[in-house]
């Protein structure tokens, strides 16, 4: 079936998403690894992108964890700097597909918080025809529920979404509701996909 609509995913697909690079320049790798080891960052922001308050959160894990609380604050402070650069190509195919009249949808994790930061800094992420982010819906990917209200409110049949995601379990929670899927490693690869599904042109998916 040719794709009616395109799902993209933002972290690592529109806008690298890399805390562990810029704890490397900040803190220097092995320090990062005992903090990451040290500290549940990831769970953490694994509740924000449920819709945990961010400021909050970060400031609880820093008080419990006193030794790292500087460093724990970066996560706050400098979050945007984690959340960058953009992936330019990825984005030229995303407005390439709106000129051709191919609906684009967002589904990401993200809290409320961390997305209104990432719409100031990148103003493409207000160009999707509909966005799906985890933090408003309480639900973070790849759990059925953040899929399910997209499937239900998009106007598109699941078997029609192509969605592309940089993990591999997003992609099989996606494929197993029968959507096609396209496992993100770089836009190269992502443009071919594109142009061999029919949705743009070589010329268009430069």
């Amino acid at each position: 079936m040719t794709p009616e609509a395109v799902v993209f995913d933002i972290g690592n697909v529109l806008i690298e998403w890399n805390p562990a690079r810029f704890y490397d320049a900040r803190i220097g790798k092995a320090r990062r690894e005992d903090l990451f080891d040290s500290v549940p960052l990831a769970e953490m922001n694994d509740a924000v992108d449920r819709g945990a308050d961010f400021e909050a959160s970060v400031r609880a894990l820093a008080a419990a964890h006193p030794g790292w609380s500087a460093e724990i604050m970066y996560w706050h402070d400098n979050w945007i700097e984690m959340a960058s650069p953009a992936i330019d190509r990825s984005v030229r195919l995303l407005r390439a597909l709106r000129v051709r009249g191919v609906p684009v949808f967002a589904l990401s994790n993200f809290g409320t918080r961390t997305f209104e930061l990432a719409c100031a800094h990148y103003p493409f992420l207000s160009e999707f025809d509909q966005r799906y982010i985890s933090g408003h819906i309480g639900s973070i990917k790849p759990e059925a529920q953040i899929f399910e209200l997209l499937e239900t409110t998009c106007g598109v049949a699941p078997g029609a979404l192509l969605f592309t995601d940089d993990r591999g379990d997003n992609c099989e929670a996606a494929a197993a509701r029968g959507w096609q899927v396209h496992r993100f490693d770089g836009p190269e690869g992502w443009a071919a996909r594109l142009v061999a599904e029919g949705l743009l042109s070589e010329e268009e998916a430069t």
